[in-house]
């Protein structure tokens, strides 16, 4: 995976059943890298009540 991309919803959901990602219990890892997910709304922040509505999330590695 390269460091940061985007993908939708529904890719992102096609990742996890895919077990590309693994939830560990300590956060999400790829191919034993930690993962960190960001949600990007259209929206602005103030109005901002649930980040599993967003359309698309950006994935980025967390280097050591």
């Amino acid at each position: 995976m390269q460091e940061d991309i985007i993908v939708s919803k529904a890719e992102l959901v096609q990742l996890f059943e895919n077990e590309v990602i693994i939830d560990t219990g300590k956060g999400w890892e790829v191919d034993g890298v930690k993962l960190e997910i960001i949600a990007l709304h259209d929206v602005e922040p103030k109005f901002l009540q649930d980040i599993t509505k967003a359309d698309f999330y950006k994935l980025k590695l967390i280097k050591k």
